[in-house]
């Protein structure tokens, strides 16, 4: 008999098991089958998974897990484990699970030219973004992933970005206009302003107007029922109860379907972007019937999803994966861009040199740039986005499970847990694969020994970036984007976002966005951490990691500004 080849018992001997037996003898039968299957597969995993070195199990139920979800800087966990046992290794996880994590470029490359297909999103990713987002972009897989995303792409182009750049700068000097009036209510000649919720405010209004042709009114101070719910995740941090809670479901996801306070403010977050995604979508079609919109919409966001409803479109979605769509990039273009450009503004205020450096280039350059122009004349500006979306990417982590076997090669060969040398592992069906994009961002091994330190300076030259650094596959040596078929479809649109206030495709709207507010705020106004450079953040749990100044509550983020004379 093959070890791996389980007899099943038909349809038929299972009834008449039920019929003659009781219900706790039919219960203990398939509590039986269950616990034989798992035992097989774990078997199976151990014969055709290379087993390798990793840190000790610190908990009998958690593995490691536990650990990594109350530490504040998961990223160094990892570095520091890689530095120990190589450049793979594996963790012990939830009830006996076990994750391959992978720190090797040539091995990260290999993954994501497979992800959608070999690499698949885990069970609890999926029914945690079903019943938050829907069957959307962020969840689909494989073909439904190349239809869905093919679809969106033109909203994505070079040329309909170049389009909103008017857009993002709108939104930027709207946030001027009312920093101004602050100041000059102030009695003195700064104010301290808390920057992250302003932050919010821009990237929620430029999602609207650019996706959705859609002001929300979120800088003129209209209640937004979709921020409102992002700021009450942000303002509740999870408990130690939420945290078993959400270990547990990468087991069980069914545990997500208990309600909990935690999971209740995410199934709330899904119900209001949902509302708003139905009203802009039935005022979107009432337009394009009545013939109101005007010429180039149907390469809008929202244009390209209303054709995709149209049955003999070449690639159609369903009603309810146009929502979903619409719903991702609320949830993207929101956090994402508001967390970059907080960020941003933390590091210039915690560098007055880079900041002063950046004002100078921007002020030399003079008039607000074109499109064509922020990718192109502004290096310094380029330097601190990537620099700043190095350090600190907005997602900073991923789990995948391998849907088939598969054999990842390495750049350099590891030692295995029998004590042999490998420059290859063997990965079975079922194994969690472990990327933390900011373990890589951050990697002294990858990025030499300044990798902690905000050092623009590296984007400038062709020796700034050297050694392993180039061997990462990603926008321009990156995780921040990811790679492969879900490549980020807004990573342009993201940078030009982030020259306009300060500061080359869902982390959606986050570099366009982040250059172009940066460019306005950095221009006009000086930034400072109000308790000093050395003033301590700590990241925070919002839906995504979000900087906190240590002692503050929610996510707040207090900067002094004052107007640049």
């Amino acid at each position: 008999m093959n070890l791996f080849t389980i007899a099943v018992p038909s349809p038929s001997s299972l009834w008449t098991t039920v019929r003659s037996g009781g219900a706790f003898n039919v219960a203990g039968s398939f509590a039986a089958l269950w616990a034989l299957v798992k035992v097989l597969r774990m078997l199976r995993w151990r014969v055709r998974t290379t087993q390798l070195l990793g840190p000790p199990r610190t908990s009998l139920i958690y593995g490691v897990s536990h650990g990594l979800a109350s530490s504040h800087d998961r990223a160094a966990m990892y570095e520091r484990w890689a530095t120990e046992y190589g450049v793979v290794y594996m963790i012990p996880s939830v009830l006996g699970q076990t994750n391959v994590v992978l720190c090797d470029p040539k091995a990260i490359a290999h993954f994501y030219a497979r992800e959608t297909w070999t690499y698949v999103k885990t069970p609890l990713t999926l029914a945690f973004l079903e019943s938050s987002i829907g069957k959307g972009l962020l969840w689909s897989q494989g073909e439904t992933h190349r239809r869905q995303r093919k679809a969106l792409t033109p909203a994505f182009s070079n040329a309909a970005i170049r389009k909103l750049t008017s857009v993002f700068y709108d939104s930027a000097y709207k946030a001027k206009g009312k920093w101004d009036n602050v100041i000059e209510s102030s009695k003195d000649d700064d104010a301290v302003i808390e920057v992250q919720s302003w932050m919010n405010h821009i990237s929620l209004d430029t999602v609207g107007i650019a996706g959705f042709s859609h002001d929300f009114g979120s800088l003129d101070g209209k209640r937004v029922g979709v921020a409102e719910a992002f700021d009450t995740i942000g303002s509740n941090q999870p408990s130690a109860v939420d945290k078993a809670v959400f270990l547990l479901a990468s087991v069980f996801p069914i545990i997500l379907k208990i309600p909990n306070k935690r999971q209740n403010l995410f199934t709330q977050l899904g119900i209001t972007m949902e509302q708003i995604s139905n009203e802009l979508l039935i005022r979107s079609r009432r337009e394009k019937d009545a013939n109101i919109s005007q010429g180039g919409e149907e390469n809008s966001l929202i244009g390209l999803l209303i054709k995709s409803e149209g049955q003999d479109a070449e690639l159609h979605m369903s009603a309810e994966e146009v929502v979903a769509q619409m719903k991702v990039l609320l949830l993207a273009g929101y956090e994402t861009t508001s967390i970059g450009l907080t960020w941003a503004l933390i590091e210039l205020s915690r560098h007055p040199d880079v900041q002063t450096r950046l004002r100078e280039e921007l002020l030399a350059f003079g008039p607000d740039p074109t499109y064509d122009q922020l990718k192109a004349n502004l290096p310094y500006l380029d330097a601190v986005v990537h620099e700043t979306l190095r350090l600190h990417p907005p997602a900073g982590e991923s789990t995948r499970l391998a849907a088939a076997d598969d054999i990842i090669p390495l750049s350099e060969p590891v030692r295995t847990a029998s004590g042999n040398m490998t420059d290859n592992i063997s990965i079975a069906k079922g194994t969690f694969i472990t990327i933390s994009i900011a373990a890589i961002n951050r990697s002294s091994t990858i990025w030499g020994p300044d990798a902690k330190e905000f050092k623009p300076d590296r984007w400038l030259t062709e020796d700034g970036i050297g050694g392993k650094a180039k061997e990462v596959q990603g926008h321009r040596h990156l995780l921040t984007f990811v790679d492969g078929p879900r490549t980020c479809l807004g990573k342009d649109f993201a940078v030009i976002e982030f020259k306009v206030s300060d500061a080359d495709q869902p982390v959606w709207t986050l570099f366009i966005v982040i250059q172009t507010v940066l460019l306005v705020l950095v221009k006009n106004f000086v930034f400072e951490m109000r308790d000093g450079p050395d003033t301590p953040v700590e990241t925070v749990r919002g839906v995504l990691p979000r900087p906190r100044v240590v002692g503050e509550d929610g996510t707040g983020v207090p900067l002094r500004v004052c107007r640049y004379e």
